[in-house]
């Protein structure tokens, strides 16, 4: 009996082992069929691991009926494969999902794939194709034409580079095409007005370039959706509003021109932010009925009143900011019902704020303006619930006690606090308790009197013994010898030591308002200021390099003259230059108001500045006194080809690749141009820098020029005239060395534009402003740079000035065109200088070309 039972246990056993092993050879992918390229590209690109994988593929069913695998009605061709966010990663092998031939809609978002093989272009049949999340890294074939049936493509966060092909203009049926966010350069292709279905157009944050193709605004009869934000476009872009078009995005870009006539009766969203338009606002914006988001912020508009904006009832965001408006804000404000966020600040608004009626303000902004008078009790009211609103830098009364000092501190600023009895109900409630608040009054006069007490006997004694307190202060452990340059040498008797409670002493930083960073965190950031960590040290002050808790890279830059301005002045000052945004300028991360010094903050530029580059050092390599890059694994070749990446990831560029040509020379001299007209012409006041040089012009890590150190000169102190007229050796205008000690002459925005007149020809010529070879046939003792160019172009041999390491990299009648820009901005006479807006126009108008 036992065996029998034994012998049948064997026997079943047998049975479902062989029934198994039937259903696994039954479910084996058959060679050269779709099963087979799918389970081979699944196998290949890691997806067998992925936990999420499994949840919806399962190789023992029929593939076709896996929820990521939609196959043709005869369950044998796959048109639809959805592989979104399962773990792929590495390139796309040949002979898998370029083997699909009736493929036609394809999804690999939000995975790890870094390339795609040659016979991915082989999918002639796909409508629907979405590579975006990844990480693929390559120049966008010409192949891309082969997709003559698509109509939807999204390539948008990833690592695409160079030109988008012209072969776009065979995608006829294309209707959304998403770029957003890769490394696309050049002019937008001629070939996209082909694509006349086009519905929604995505080509944000990347790097085009030029103006528009010709026809561009009359081709897309059907586009509702058009975003090109941060990009460089330039031109004018009044024919590409049609009456179909819903939502529009051109911010960050450098266009230019009116928008006062357009058509935009259609347009729900509306972005025309950080440009260069200028004239005046639409009038016509009775007929934007549907409009819900407008932001025309940073622009160079003309002068002019507040919009009338009851029209538009259906507005939600507002955004006027640094619109050159005037005059009062209109009372038809309160009749916008669904507006969720309005910012007027940086304009020249005058008046009272009117009261607001609307439920849904959450975000408020009407700083910096010049607003006088109570700000409504009926507003004030609504604060507490809103997310965020800032009063700062008008000549406001506040009439409430409700908000906490770092409120009033940071949306408050210059605020004055004086309100009638009747108008504060804290006040009010007060007068039922008198009694209580004259023992009150009793207690804090007796308190006050004792504490004065006890500060003269402190002071006295102090004073006696000041030798005994420095012994205190050496002898605490704690306390740290902090190394630094010139005076900071750090000891008991020095700025950083007189910060007594370094942990209680904020930081601020713009961006990041919820980050309690303390002047402990920059003494860790900048190794307590030591030398180890200087970058640079500048007319200002030293500037040091460090990272903040959270990874974050700056320069720290402290302020060595002294200031006459009170810490709130300094806050003020700082705050605002923290508000100028461009992207030829370093930006203002944060302060810290440290004692008697002012620490500026800004992003850290990695590229290092231009006279290092230029005169000094070959872009990427390193010696033991620059500061650009942090470590060093190997030592760098000296011969002039340099490898494209150091071991933290930096590119480099050696300088015969990249500095050594004409074009990216322009580049630098007309970002740099940039930066100073918009401090000229687009800051109001308009900003002075006071001391252009090619030290205070940096390269980011895209290799973009930015000018720092603008705005310091205010906070700087009393006796930057007499600065001026020492330093930058080589950069002061004739205007401040001609000068007799009787004599005094204003700084104006034209001693900036003889500074950027000596970075022009020194950008151009290769050599330094004094102390370089400049060959004269008279051979002049005091020959600078600006007397030597100056003499050669009024006897029209300035090509003879042109550095030997451009001449063969572009047009030699360009150079010379630069070098004689360069000779207006140096001129002896200051009125006789262009201003920095004209000085663009013209760099503009060069446009290099490189020789073929």
């Amino acid at each position: 009996m036992g065996f029998a039972l034994l012998g049948s246990i064997v026997v079943l056993t047998l049975f479902f082992w062989s029934n198994l092993g039937q259903q696994q050879e039954q479910h084996t992918p058959i060679p050269n069929t779709d099963e087979f390229f799918i389970f081979d590209f699944f196998q290949k690109m890691g997806a067998m691991n992925s936990s999420s994988f499994s949840h919806v593929y399962n190789f023992s069913s029929p593939f076709c009926s896996s929820q990521i695998v939609f196959c043709d009605a005869n369950q044998e061709h796959v048109v639809g494969l959805n592989a979104r966010n399962l773990g792929l990663s590495g390139s796309i092998p040949d002979n898998t999902i370029g083997k699909l031939t009736k493929l036609q809609s394809l999804d690999l978002s939000n995975n790890q794939i870094v390339n795609l093989p040659d016979d991915f272009w082989s999918l002639g049949s796909l409508k629907t194709l979405n590579l975006s999340n990844n990480k693929i890294s390559m120049n966008l074939p010409s192949n891309i034409g082969n997709f003559g049936s698509l109509e939807i493509l999204d390539l948008s966060v990833n690592n695409f580079f160079g030109c988008f092909p012209e072969s776009i203009s065979s995608l006829i049926s294309l209707q959304v095409l998403n770029l957003n966010r890769n490394g696309f350069e050049s002019t937008v292709p001629l070939g996209i007005v082909s694509c006349k279905s086009l519905i929604s157009l995505d080509l944000s944050s990347n790097g085009f370039n030029g103006s528009l193709p010709d026809g561009f605004g009359s081709s897309f009869p059907k586009l509702k959706s058009l975003n090109l934000a941060g990009n460089a476009m330039r031109g004018s872009v009044v024919e590409i509003f049609r009456e179909s078009l819903e939502v529009v995005d051109l911010s960050s870009n450098h266009i230019e021109g009116h928008i006062s006539h357009v058509n935009f009766s259609s347009l729900v969203y509306l972005d025309l932010s950080d440009n260069e338009i200028s004239g005046d606002f639409f009038s016509n914006l009775s007929e934007t009925h549907n409009l819900k988001h407008l932001n025309l912020a940073k622009n160079r508009f003309s002068k002019q009143f507040f919009l009338k904006i009851d029209k538009i009832p259906s507005l939600e965001y507002l955004n006027l900011s640094g619109t050159n408006l005037i005059g009062r804000i209109g009372d038809q404000i309160s009749m916008l019902d669904h507006l969720k966020t309005l910012d007027l600040s940086s304009n020249h608004l005058t008046g009272k704020i009117p009261d607001f009626n609307s439920t849904t303000l959450r975000n408020l902004d009407l700083s910096f303006n010049n607003l006088t008078g109570e700000i409504p009790i009926s507003l004030l009211k609504k604060l507490p619930w809103m997310e965020r609103f800032n009063f700062s830098y008008n000549n406001l009364t506040l009439c409430d006690s409700q908000f906490s000092r770092q409120t009033l501190d940071s949306a408050f600023i210059g605020s004055s606090s004086s309100c009638p009895i009747a108008a504060n109900p804290n006040i009010i409630n007060t007068k039922t308790h008198t009694h209580k608040g004259l023992e009150l009054a009793l207690v804090l006069t007796v308190s006050l009197i004792f504490l004065l007490g006890a500060l003269l006997f402190c002071a006295f004694g102090c004073r006696k013994k000041p030798q005994m307190w420095a012994m205190k202060q050496d002898s605490q452990k704690e306390e740290q010898v902090i190394s630094g340059p010139f005076s900071f040498q750090t000891d008991s008797t020095t700025w950083v030591a007189d910060v007594k409670v370094a942990n209680l002493v904020p930081v601020v930083i713009f961006e990041k308002p919820l980050l309690n960073f303390t002047f402990s965190d920059l003494l860790s950031a900048t190794s307590n200021f030591d030398r180890g960590t200087l970058l640079a040290e500048g007319r200002f002050g030293p500037v040091y390099r460090g990272f903040l808790p959270g990874g974050i890279h700056v320069a720290v830059k402290v302020l060595v003259h002294g200031s006459t301005m009170t810490d709130q002045e300094a806050a003020r000052e700082l705050e605002y230059l923290g508000r100028i945004k461009h992207p030829n300028l370093v930006p203002l991360t944060g302060y810290c108001l440290a004692g008697e010094k002012r620490i500026a903050i800004y992003d850290y530029m990695e590229n290092g500045n231009l006279h290092n580059l230029l005169h000094d050092l070959p872009l990427g390599i390193q010696t033991a006194e620059d500061w650009r890059f942090d470590t060093w694994e190997a030592e760098p070749d000296e011969s002039n080809s340099i490898s494209n990446s150091n071991s933290n990831g930096i590119q480099q560029v050696g300088s015969g690749d990249l500095l050594a040509t004409w074009r990216f020379r322009h580049k630098i001299a007309l970002g740099t141009a940039r930066a100073l007209a918009f401090l000229h012409h687009g800051c109001s006041p308009p900003i002075i820098h006071r001391d252009v040089k090619a030290s205070s012009v940096y390269l980011d890590l895209n290799l973009e020029p930015r000018l720092s150190d603008f705005g310091l000169a205010k906070i700087f102190g009393n006796d930057l005239e007499d600065e001026m007229a020492r330093g930058s050796h080589g950069y002061v205008p004739p205007e401040f060395l001609n000068q007799d000690s009787s004599s005094t002459h204003v700084i104006t925005p034209k001693s900036d534009v003889y500074g950027f007149g000596v970075i022009l020809l020194e950008l151009i010529t290769g050599k330094k402003p004094v102390k370089d070879e400049y060959p004269d046939e008279n051979q002049l003792q005091d020959s600078n740079l600006v007397s030597w160019v100056r003499g050669l172009v009024r006897k029209n041999c300035g090509f003879l000035a042109i550095d030997p390491k451009i001449h063969n990299t572009g047009i030699e009648a360009q150079m010379v065109e630069a070098l004689k820009i360069g000779y207006l901005c140096t001129a002896d006479l200051p009125t006789k200088r262009p201003s920095m807006q004209q000085v663009v126009g013209l760099l503009k108008d060069l446009e290099p070309v490189v020789n073929q």
